[in-house]
């Protein structure tokens, strides 16, 4: 398989259980997820930390999707909403998707939804959960 594009360079061995190599060699596979570079993953967790609207956090979930194939949900947990943690973001499985960067998503949303509670708010009301009575 030839990719003409930079990709993510390998962890260290042991560290991660991506799946890195088997993608590579599977000539059918979907390697979008390998050209998350180490600098283009910080510059999408600046991105997700830096959210302004709803509309940004759910155009944001598009791209990383369309572009990388990372599929993120977000929505209240199944108990009571008071913090940032009772928000659940979900990452689904993804060969080649490093351990750390499934951890760093999550983490980099919770934290822009701690800047601007007013997402928060508004991600909350798209799920009637502060619906005006």
């Amino acid at each position: 398989m030839t990719i003409c594009a930079p990709i993510r360079s390998p962890c260290p061995p042991g560290a991660c259980n991506c799946g890195r190599d088997p993608l590579l060699e599977n000539p059918g596979a979907d390697v979008r997820i390998l050209m998350l570079t180490r600098q283009e993953e910080k510059r999408l967790l600046e991105r997700l930390e830096n959210l302004q609207s709803l509309a940004d956090l759910e155009r944001l979930q598009g791209r990383m999707f369309e572009q990388l194939g990372i599929r993120v949900s977000i929505s209240p947990g199944a108990s009571e909403v008071r913090t940032m943690r009772g928000i659940a973001i979900d990452i689904d499985e993804l060969p080649g998707l490093c351990r750390k960067t499934r951890q760093s998503i999550p983490a980099a949303i919770r934290r822009g939804l701690e800047r601007h509670p007013e997402v928060a708010f508004a991600l909350l009301n798209a799920h009637d959960l502060l619906r005006d009575a």
